[in-house]
């Protein structure tokens, strides 16, 4: 469905953000892009959607060159971003202007999800709060029925009901055919839905693995002390014990702890990728 191969990036000649960077994206899963700020989420999304164009490497979305940018690849692709501006026309008026570049645009699906958001089809854009406006965009997003939908920082303005309901009609309204690519920074918000999870930093892809293929190789528990014949690939300290990361060298399931994972493959990529290698 999607594949960066070597990708090479950067917003001026002296810094490079991506450096043969390789991804490769299926139908039919919900992607993680995780990483810390600055790290490229929102750009990989761009380079992907044909916004801004690799330096070197290729971009290739349902076989098409993304930089490319055409229609029948267009179509397919749709783009929920963070920092939007939304015209000041009806919603009904937004739907009727940009439902028709999308070949299999759902309206029952639309109508569905605007009753689950509790909007109405009269409501002027401009005049909606910030999580009204990123509720519509993300039925009309859904709506779309696109083969890929690229999604940043999706939950940012949701209350907690919303998010919610966010994953509850992502998890009910996409198809096998779909993938959705998910950049975000609220892991907590997104844990029961990811999978699966991938970790940018320092311009590559650190981290790429399933939650199946986590849960066989890692345990996440709280430790009650650290002792010198402990060995956990990362731990932090916190009230009542040390949230830590341990080889699942007993095959026993644990609850997967995504903040902490993160944490732990940004301070200690090499023991969290070796345990995978066991």
């Amino acid at each position: 469905m999607v594949t960066l191969k070597q990708i090479g990036f950067g917003y001026t000649k002296r810094q490079r953000l991506f450096d043969q960077l390789n991804l490769e994206l299926e139908p039919g899963k919900i992607y993680g892009l995780l990483g810390r700020n600055g790290a490229g989420k929102t750009t990989l999304l761009k380079i992907v959607a044909g916004l801004v164009f690799p330096r070197t490497g290729e971009s290739t979305v349902f076989g098409y060159d993304s930089q490319k940018r055409f229609p029948a690849c267009l179509e397919d692709i749709c783009l929920i971003p963070e920092e939007y501006q939304v015209p000041a026309i009806r919603i009904d008026s937004y739907i009727s202007l940009n439902a028709p570049f999308y070949q299999r645009f759902d309206q029952e699906k639309l109508d569905w999800l605007m009753n689950e958001f509790q909007l109405e089809r009269s409501q002027k854009l401009h005049q909606l709060s910030y999580g009204q406006k990123k509720k519509f965009l993300l039925a009309f997003g859904l709506s779309t029925s696109a083969r890929l939908l690229l999604m940043d920082e999706p939950t940012n303005g949701l209350d907690i009901p919303s998010k919610s309901q966010f994953r509850r009609v992502i998890a009910a309204s996409l198809s096998s055919e779909q993938s959705v690519l998910i950049s975000t920074h609220q892991v907590r918000d997104l844990e029961a839905l990811i999978d699966p999870i991938i970790i940018i930093d320092e311009g590559q892809i650190i981290f790429n693995r399933g939650l199946q293929e986590i849960s066989a190789a890692l345990r996440f528990e709280t430790l009650p002390e650290i002792k010198e014949n402990m060995q956990p690939i990362y731990y932090e300290e916190a009230l009542g014990g040390y949230p830590a990361i341990v080889p699942n060298t007993q095959g026993k399931q644990s609850r997967l702890d995504m903040e902490l994972l993160f944490n732990g493959v940004i301070a200690n990529r090499k023991g969290i990728n070796e345990s995978f290698n066991a």
